[in-house]
């Protein structure tokens, strides 16, 4: 096994800064996939329920959301970063519902960047992340935090 390349560490992290995620398109078979597996609610799993629901169709679990943010938050940047793990998320938030065919975006702005005082070789990164939609709607907000080491001079 070869050992990564690490391009982003705890100091590379400035507050205020966004970072680009990219992008994912949902589809109709994966949501229904997804959730007959891990949250198997009629709006999510029955087109004929689904349309009779308050939803009016077929919609994404909000797990499967999370699940494809993390996915683009790894690519994005976490997978060439000092990354080592999250303690935590201290919120989510579903405010729309993803549908079949809705893109999903995924854009982190970074609150504060806290050196740890006890393992200086490390510290925490707490970030707001935004998902919108293909039309600029934000679908779902996650506060949360990283772990980083931080760089060795």
């Amino acid at each position: 096994m070869t050992e990564k390349q690490v391009s982003r560490y705890l100091d590379d992290f400035v507050v205020g800064e966004t970072i680009d995620c990219g992008s994912y398109t949902f589809n109709e078979e994966e949501i229904i996939r997804f959730a007959s597996e891990f949250d198997p609610q009629p709006f999510h799993i029955d087109p004929v329920a689904a349309a009779r629901s308050p939803y009016g169709g077929i919609i994404a679990s909000g797990w499967h959301t999370v699940a494809i943010m993390m996915r683009l938050m790894v690519d994005g940047y976490i997978s060439e970063s000092s990354s080592m793990g999250s303690p935590g998320v201290d919120q989510v938030r579903w405010l729309k519902p993803v549908r079949p065919g809705d893109t999903i975006t995924v854009r982190i702005l970074v609150n504060e960047v806290i050196p740890s005082r006890s393992k200086p070789d490390r510290g925490i990164v707490k970030f707001l992340t935004e998902v919108s939609n293909q039309i600029g709607d934000v679908v779902m907000t996650v506060q949360g935090m990283g772990m980083y080491l931080r760089r060795v001079e």
